[in-house]
């Protein structure tokens, strides 16, 4: 048993030189040490979210803000979650008992786990033992990081599905579909870092960027794909203007219209640490993690990467309130369209790209004609499919007129039919 926990920990951890003298006691005590401030540091960033997202749109709107509780409203959070964790806890009838139960942790978890691979900062040394400012530095990071992202899904599906409800059953449908639909895409453009850095490991992949600025992934991609990964991103943590997972007008309350306290609090606690996860992701894959300029200060060297890191990853999460500050919920039938027409084509065809530049040059130029003849033919296709479901449509679309020939009016009509 001893054996299999010592080949895990060297599994998840095949990076980092704690673990290059083998596993005892303290090495174990480093670990427990970091999970504890890696989780406490996550759960006291999801309590700034709140507070910070508040803030920036009530400026954004002319608006105050939270300011009652605590100093420039602070505590609000602190204070939304004993008003949570008081309320009673309800438990629907035709609910199913133990999905019901399990659902918000299924959410919550994925969340926490995938930012176990975040390089945080670089190394430093503890009790005598050299260990690097990330949880875990498995030699397929990436891959856990995808699974993690996909696990997230269940939650939703399952709290819907277990409710006994029909509107929070639709609001899971809508989010395994978002999910699925936005996985694609996502998952692509990280194949294309992967392919650039040589590396499934996440500080392997920060490596490869410290050279120097235009060494980061956005750049070296041609920007493309981390705009591709960062759409797809605020798809899969169903923030504005892809929320119709949670869409109040259509839904009641979408998957989280039956639960209520603590199980509640739970849901709204994994979309934002989704959020700060996936900013943190970002910052990883794209800009160079904790890389920056480090000031020749005495006794600081291990502090400045921390604060590059959380300086970009700040940088994100206004990006996130900004988005949800300024544009409107989009419609469903817009949303699968964007990950299904534009945004899954596009991904592959840059793959294809980055593939060929990877092997050789020549290969690069080729597959640049052979994606630009397919967007080609398949811009037609959409083009030709729209057609046809307008030509057939029993309606006019969504912001259309019918207009009618002036020898088809008849008695007591106008001379133009009425809106689409």
């Amino acid at each position: 048993m001893s054996g299999l926990v010592m080949a895990t920990f060297g599994l998840f951890a095949a990076g980092d030189p704690l673990y290059a003298n083998g596993v005892d006691w303290a090495v174990l005590l480093i670990v427990v040490i970091k999970v504890v401030i890696v989780f406490v540091a996550l759960l006291l960033s999801v309590v700034f979210m709140i507070w910070f997202e508040r803030k920036v749109i009530s400026d954004m709107q002319s608006r105050i803000g939270p300011n009652r509780a605590g100093p420039f409203g602070i505590a609000q959070t602190m204070a939304d979650g004993l008003k949570l964790f008081f309320k009673e806890d309800l438990l629907p009838e035709r609910a199913d008992r133990f999905v019901f139960r399990l659902a918000p942790y299924v959410t919550l978890i994925p969340a926490f786990l995938a930012f176990a691979i975040v390089p945080i900062g670089g190394q430093v040394t503890i009790f005598g033992h050299t260990t690097e400012l990330q949880l875990a530095d498995p030699p397929m990071g990436i891959l856990f990081l995808l699974a993690m992202s996909a696990i997230g899904v269940y939650g939703v599906l399952l709290a819907g599905w277990s409710s006994g409800s029909k509107y929070p059953l639709l609001g899971s449908v809508r989010a395994s579909a978002q999910m699925i639909s936005y996985e694609a895409a996502l998952g692509m453009t990280v194949v294309m870092v992967v392919l650039i850095s040589g590396s499934l490991s996440t500080r392997t992949i920060v490596d490869a960027q410290a050279a120097h600025l235009w060494q980061w992934n956005a750049i070296r991609l041609a920007v493309v794909p981390f705009v591709i990964f960062f759409i797809a991103v605020i798809a899969e943590t169903n923030r504005p203007p892809f929320d119709l997972v949670e869409a109040d007008q259509e839904l009641v309350g979408g998957f989280v219209t039956e639960y209520s306290a603590m199980r509640f609090a739970m849901f709204f606690l994994s979309e934002f640490m989704n959020t700060i996860t996936m900013s943190a992701i970002t910052v990883t894959l794209f800009f160079g993690g904790p890389d920056g300029p480090v000031p020749h200060i005495p006794h600081t060297q291990w502090l400045w990467p921390i604060l590059w890191f959380m300086g970009k990853t700040l940088l994100f999460l206004f990006v996130f309130v900004w988005l949800r500050g300024s544009l409107p919920r989009m419609r469903y039938d817009q949303l699968m369209d964007l990950g299904w027409k534009r945004l899954i084509p596009l991904s592959l065809g840059w793959l294809l790209i980055v593939a060929g530049f990877v092997i050789d040059g020549w290969w690069g130029v080729s597959m640049v004609v052979v994606v630009v003849l397919g967007s080609l033919v398949l811009r037609r296709a959409f083009a030709v499919g729209t057609g046809r479901e307008e030509s057939n449509a029993v309606v006019p679309p969504s912001g259309a007129r019918l207009w009618i020939r002036p020898d088809e009016v008849g008695p007591g009509r106008g001379t133009q039919g009425g809106a689409g």
